[in-house]
């Protein structure tokens, strides 16, 4: 649910997101798609989110 232009159940620190609500950090996307960039995934860094649009 987005509350003031920010889903507060989706926390996010990459601020080159074009998702990402500037003044705190949240997602503004009401859900995300995370992925892997590994055949079998064994910690966080194996994942990605693939929402992600870099703000160019």
């Amino acid at each position: 649910m987005l509350v003031n232009g920010k889903n507060e159940c989706i926390q996010c620190t990459i601020d080159n997101c074009t998702y990402h609500a500037k003044s705190d950090d949240y997602c503004t996307l009401e859900k995300i798609k995370v992925g892997t960039h590994e055949q079998n995934p064994t910690k966080k860094e194996c994942t990605d989110c693939e929402s992600f649009k870099n703000q160019a």
